[in-house]
């Protein structure tokens, strides 16, 4: 329940066919493999814990504290019942920094592998570098999971995915946060291995 769907397609089924088959148990819950979801409040409220923690990266989470409780149940209602218009009014707001920025502060971002034990890799990595160039995604993954990306010369052995699509490393990492970020308004990378086919 802590991992967006789309995230969970790409590390573990990508590769499959569609639609995706999923099986519910309702015996024997694995509790060492996953967080039991309690309530649909628990579920709200590491959603907005998220998106504070992402707007907190973004803008030192400026935007966030000035918003009211009914913004924040209206993102939460738009989610939950997939009105994207009612979520949009208010998300907006987290996606946008002033012109004279050239971006968000730092990008929230989680890179996940499927060939490690640590759940996740997250680090301060900012948009623009010194010299005012974009970063790109390749810079990023350059940063902080060099082991993701395939030498000059060598062969490619992994797959970067967000939202099941593989996109180019020269991707400025400003505008993968605006515009495949997930509800939560983090960017969930997964790097899985390179399929043999």
């Amino acid at each position: 329940m802590h991992y967006p769907i789309g995230l969970l397609f790409d590390l573990l089924a990508s590769s499959s066919a569609l639609p995706w088959n999923i099986t519910v148990h309702f015996k024997s819950f694995p509790e060492k493999d996953l967080l039991h979801c309690p309530s649909k409040d628990a579920i709200e409220a590491h959603f907005m814990s998220c998106v504070k923690e992402a707007d907190a990266l973004k803008h030192k989470s400026q935007v966030i504290n000035e918003m009211q409780k009914k913004d924040h149940k209206q993102l939460w209602m738009g989610l939950q019942n997939d009105r994207f218009d009612q979520f949009w009014a208010i998300n907006r707001k987290l996606m946008e920094y002033p012109a004279e920025e050239n971006g968000f502060r730092y990008i929230p971002f989680r890179i996940y592998q499927t060939t490690t034990e640590r759940p996740f890799i997250q680090k301060l990595f900012r948009p623009v570098a010194a010299d005012g160039q974009l970063h790109t995604l390749g810079d990023l993954l350059k940063e902080v999971c060099p082991s993701a990306i395939a030498p000059e010369d060598g062969e490619k052995k992994n797959q970067v995915m967000i939202h099941g699509i593989e996109p180019m490393l020269e991707t400025p990492l400003q505008w993968l946060s605006e515009h495949l970020s997930y509800p939560d308004n983090f960017l969930h990378i997964s790097i899985i291995p390179q399929p043999a086919d």
